[in-house]
């Protein structure tokens, strides 16, 4: 049984989304929900769904062998970032091999990078005059969003599509591939 830790630093949309598939699944669970922000939404969501949260303050996020020990008590297996906006210290990285995944609102290697996120990628894909846009799933390395890609979902853009209207074209996507790209990766873990 996969035990899944959440990294978020938002309100916690995809992570409700997975607590809701895997709440019953056969065969893994969303152990632990771990966030950046204080108070940022996704601790409701943990509430909600039962599920225990943690804040990774900053002595946590420094201190990488007590970040990977505490994953390691919780009985971690596999890591999902969704929302989470820090980049992943190769301690971690390495303990989880093939293990941590991540979703990027845009086609990487586009619009990927530090500091690329949210509403900055939107801007930017609406600067560019993009014809389409999507989002990438794929595995954690030690930089961001340079790790393998597990898949692409595209969506078309108007040429007058505003930033706004690319995010909720993104957060559809998000809904209806996410989850399951996620059960997916977790159910090949199971056949290696």
């Amino acid at each position: 049984m996969e035990q899944i830790a959440i990294l978020a630093s938002g309100r916690g949309s995809n992570a409700d989304r997975l607590c809701q598939l895997f709440k019953q699944h056969p065969s893994a669970r969303i152990r632990l929900i771990a966030c950046d922000q204080e108070t940022a939404g996704v601790y409701d969501i943990a509430r909600e769904h039962k599920v225990p949260a943690i804040h990774l303050n900053l002595e946590l996020r420094k201190n990488h062998d007590a970040l990977l020990k505490l994953l390691q008590d919780e009985g971690i297996t596999f890591i999902v970032l969704a929302g989470y906006l820090r980049l992943i210290p190769s301690t971690i990285v390495n303990a989880y091999p093939k293990r941590i995944i991540n979703l990027h609102p845009a086609l990487l290697p586009k619009f990927g990078g530090k500091g690329m996120h949210g509403m900055h990628v939107h801007e930017a894909v609406s600067a560019a005059q993009e014809k389409e846009t999507g989002i990438t799933i794929h595995y954690v390395n030690e930089k961001y969003d340079e790790g393998a890609i597990i898949a692409q979902y595209k969506v078309a853009l108007n040429s007058n599509d505003t930033p706004q209207q690319i995010a909720g074209k993104i957060a559809e996507l998000e809904a209806k591939y996410f989850p399951s790209c996620v059960e997916e990766v977790i159910r090949d873990l199971g056949r290696c």
